[in-house]
């Protein structure tokens, strides 16, 4: 599943070819994604402000509202020509969003759990009421991590995934950051000392920003805006490689699995308590 890396990753790619492009027309293949797909009809001729992210959702800004779209499972965009240029489109190009200038906005979902969604201006969409802090953001603190895990006994990689905690920290992310900061995944949130919370805050910030810098994790079906797949999967410390030696000390990489997904950890490295200095 594309997470924040990959999100914001389009993002950048995008926002400066299509904000302050008007947006004139639309083709909906199929409008049977994850919800049917909503555009407005007035939205025609409306020019698209700004694209912003919020977790691992993209605002396509408008003067009367925002365009929520989410990748889902296996969700690229292409910005790809418009007009006799334009590549016929694929069994699983569903949405195409034309703006002028000769540009289309094309929405490949295979499996087609991902969604476009009408948020009129003014009125928060239910979907982003609920969220928690942006992790990339200044409010992701030690203290924070630590206040929100008081009592709690859910492990504490589940807990950094919960998106009302911490929105855009997915499996591969939060595995990597865990282990940056030499913290035991399986262990209650509650029990995380300060001083680990403080080392996991920076592990999630270090982890998503060397991901953006490679442009994102491609394990199947990510690209860019651009068709360029993700290379984060070649620095992967801990996620999918069970068995195998770990970088830092060389023991083999134990798995378990929790809240339904696979866990790779490093038993001498990420011990049940504390933190060790991140690399």
């Amino acid at each position: 599943m594309p997470e924040l890396p990959e999100v914001e990753t389009t993002r950048r790619g995008l926002k400066d070819r299509i904000a302050g492009c008007r947006l004139v027309g639309w083709t909906v293949r199929n409008p049977a994604l994850r919800w049917p797909v909503e555009i407005p009809a007035p939205l025609k001729g409306e020019t698209l402000i700004a694209l912003n992210r919020r977790a691992k959702y993209l605002l396509f800004q408008f003067q009367s509202g925002a365009l929520l779209l989410h990748l889902g499972m296996s969700g690229s965009l292409r910005l790809l020509p418009a007009g006799p240029k334009a590549p016929a489109p694929s069994r699983h190009d569903h949405v195409d969003l034309l703006f002028d200038g000769g540009q289309i906005l094309r929405l490949n979902d295979p499996r087609r759990f991902g969604s476009i969604l009408w948020q009129p201006d003014g009125r928060p969409h239910p979907l982003l009421a609920h969220l928690g802090i942006e992790p990339l953001s200044a409010d992701l603190t030690g203290r924070y991590l630590k206040n929100r895990a008081k009592g709690r006994k859910v492990a504490v990689k589940n807990f950094i995934m919960d998106s009302r905690i911490l929105v855009g920290v997915g499996n591969i992310y939060a595995a990597e950051a865990l282990f940056l900061a030499g913290i035991r995944p399986s262990i209650a949130a509650g029990r995380v000392t300060l001083r680990a919370c403080a080392a996991l805050a920076e592990a999630i910030k270090q982890v998503l920003n060397q991901a953006l810098a490679a442009g994102g994790t491609t394990l199947r079906d990510f690209v860019d805006s651009e068709g360029r797949p993700g290379y984060f999967v070649q620095k992967l410390n801990v996620y999918g490689r069970a068995g195998k030696p770990c970088r830092s000390c060389g023991a083999a990489l134990k798995e378990k699995r929790l809240g339904g997904r696979a866990t790779v950890f490093c038993a001498a490295c990420q011990p049940a308590s504390g933190a060790r200095r991140l690399r």
